[in-house]
């Protein structure tokens, strides 16, 4: 199907079929897993070369309230790494990631997340791409991850986890799904956006 909707309702959106990522999430807690995480996010040069890029952040509830991203996703063709920033110490990593330039990052809204992320730790980037930007730029009015997998994926991200505590000390399944399935959805998008020539 090379075809795709400018906009897609709400409707259309909730009579599709839910889906979550089910492939392997690897939570970045100790410095083995970082090496191992590092090692694996390398091997996307040459391939594909791009991984799927997300931030959670632990939601404010009171008016000037803001917190700091304390999550960031990165998913690659085999797995989806989960780094919470507050409990290690992988702004080198990170940042040697987000600066290379034969690794795209794809996501959503990322110029908010790379600005909010640059508090928590400095890094220049490269090869960025905001799937929301592009699907504007193709003529697609609605541009958040739900609405962009439902209409070029053909599926529904329950959104059930979204303002929970990313903060927590332990994540619980559920959010550890959530979190995933959000930055494998931005590689799959980026890739039927290349299917598509919209890239």
């Amino acid at each position: 199907m090379n075809e795709f909707r400018r906009s897609i309702s709400r409707g259309d959106v909730n009579e599709l079929p839910i889906r979550r990522y089910e492939g392997a999430v690897r939570l970045v807690e100790s410095p083995e897993d970082l090496k191992g995480a590092m090692a694996d996010i390398r091997k996307e040069i040459g391939q594909e070369s791009v991984v799927g890029l997300d931030t959670e952040t632990r939601p404010s509830f009171r008016r000037g309230e803001n917190y700091l991203p304390c999550l960031a996703q990165v998913a690659t063709a085999r797995a989806v790494y989960l780094f919470p920033l507050q409990r290690l110490d992988c702004s080198r990593e990170l940042a040697e990631l987000l600066g290379d330039p034969l690794i795209v990052k794809a996501g959503v809204s990322l110029a908010h997340d790379l600005r909010q992320l640059k508090l928590v730790f400095p890094f220049e980037q490269a090869s960025v791409v905001d799937l929301g930007d592009v699907a504007r730029h193709g003529g697609v009015g609605q541009s958040g991850v739900r609405n962009l997998a439902a209409n070029f994926l053909g599926f529904r991200i329950p959104k059930g986890n979204r303002t929970s505590n990313w903060a927590a000390r332990h994540l619980s399944p559920a959010q550890i799904t959530y979190a995933a399935t959000d930055a494998w959805a931005c590689r799959e998008l980026y890739l039927r956006f290349k299917e598509l020539q919209l890239l």
